[in-house]
């Protein structure tokens, strides 16, 4: 009896971190019930090179995503009930396969078992509706077999059956993994309804508009070239040429000539031109934008501008503070004794302003563990689609800066961790070293 409890138990919570999502689906196929990406490859050789190269392929064997997977949530979700579901639910998203057929937890990456083909072909083009009105968990709903589901009505193949997708056309398709709910109730990943509540979706633009472009080709061998044929890049964050520009950044002085005691006010103005949901978006609760602004001097020497603070509710998480300690539950997790947690703000200068939304766990600590979020309401600082933040700096001139031209420049950064999370983590470099977005300049001079 006590196991057939435990076992019931086990099932609750699945189901309950799914809530009324993805759930049902878990276990219910094999792996051979679905083709390799290989297979694919021999017809639709330009979409399997462009899919391989993307994040989509690397779901579940990228880098960050199995330290996060094997070294945190796994482990968490074998201590704490409450967060029991991640266990599965990670999965669900981040190797489809692997849930569908019950392969849980998957092998490591270095095991090279199915689990590490991501979100595949298979997965996509089998998926023929979600159990959700407003999707979300994977919330997906799959039929494998002859028929694959496809973007047109009048495409053929001779290798398998075609079936018009319009669901797969739509922004409800993406959000089945691109939107997420954490065991708590709270909203840790909303691209979806980031979109659905801007002006791009009054508009028509889709999800798929800008992160599968139009472009001429083939999709398969033998095929008929189309003009507007859907790419499988599917560029987002880790892409930096997507990254490049899209936020507009500009900058104004308060005046052109400056001495040393006199008041400067510098302003930046940072608007969302290119973005259909908030900058950052998707893993937002790890994901760092901020903005520096240094002045250069005619003999080099470099000043700091900290940026005027404006007083609303929770601003102390959108300024960089190095004395400021964050994420415990990574050291409990991992049961480092004594674990005060790491520099909330990593490498970023003192002062600096960083566009986020900081998530909390139960015990009201600020974490990167999305599954752990009880509440990331306090304070959402990121920057909407058509949105302008626009944040000044005050500076009262150094009495020994040194007379000519004064270089005001302003960076923005990117990066898809804190620094100190990816040091903590002993993470590759590339996963958190910074990305520049966009940077502006004024030329002044002092007298």
């Amino acid at each position: 009896m006590r196991g057939l409890n435990f076992w019931a138990l086990a099932v609750f919570l699945v189901i309950g971190v799914c809530a009324q999502a993805g759930a049902a689906e878990m276990g219910k196929f094999k792996y051979s019930d679905f083709k390799k990406p290989t297979m694919c490859a021999g017809c639709h050789k330009e979409i399997y090179q462009e899919w391989r190269q993307s994040m989509m392929s690397q779901s579940y064997t990228h880098t960050w995503d199995e330290v996060e997977y094997f070294k945190l949530a796994l482990p968490h979700s074998q201590k704490e009930p409450k967060v029991a579901g991640v266990k599965a639910g990670c999965i669900g998203c981040h190797s489809p396969l692997a849930f569908l057929t019950g392969d849980i937890p998957p092998q490591p990456v270095s095991a090279n078992s199915r689990a590490n083909e991501g979100v595949s072909c298979e997965v996509c083009h089998n998926i023929v509706g979600s159990t959700e009105k407003e999707p979300f968990n994977f919330s997906f709903i799959v039929q494998p077999g002859r028929d694959k589901q496809g973007p047109r009505k009048d495409a053929k193949s001779p290798v398998h059956g075609v079936v018009y997708s319009e669901f797969l056309r739509t922004p409800e398709f993406c959000a089945t993994c691109h939107d997420e709910q954490s065991p708590y109730g709270a909203w840790v990943k909303e691209t979806y309804r980031e979109w659905k509540a801007g002006p791009y979706a009054k508009q028509g633009v889709r999800c798929q508009d800008c992160h599968m472009y139009r472009a001429p080709a083939k999709a398969a061998m033998g095929g008929k070239v189309r003009q507007d044929m859907a790419h499988h890049n599917f560029h987002g964050s880790h892409v930096p040429s997507k990254l490049a520009g899209v936020i507009d950044l500009a900058l104004y002085a308060s005046k052109r000539e400056v001495s040393p005691g006199s008041r400067l006010v510098i302003r930046a103005e940072l608007f969302n031109g290119k973005a259909g949901h908030m900058v950052p978006s998707g893993s937002s609760e790890e994901r760092m934008l901020w903005l520096e602004v240094w002045a250069v001097d005619a003999k080099g020497r470099k000043f700091h501008l900290p940026v005027d603070k404006k007083g609303f509710k929770g601003e102390e998480y959108t300024i960089a503070d190095s004395s400021a300690l964050a994420y415990q539950a990574m050291g409990e997790i991992m049961e480092i004794k004594g674990f005060k947690g790491i520099k909330r703000d990593g490498d970023v200068p003192d002062g600096a302003r960083i566009f986020r939304r900081p998530f909390f766990d139960p015990k009201g600590r600020m974490t990167i563990c999305q599954w752990y979020t009880a509440d990331n309401n306090l304070v959402d600082y990121r920057i909407g689609p058509r949105e302008t933040k626009v944040e000044t700096y005050t500076w009262r001139i150094p009495k020994n800066v040194a007379k000519g031209p004064l270089t005001i420049k302003a960076t923005l950064y990117y990066s898809q961790v804190p620094s100190s999370v990816g040091k903590f983590m002993e993470l590759p470099p590339e996963e958190y070293q910074p990305i520049t977005v966009n940077q502006a300049t004024v030329h002044l001079e002092v007298k």
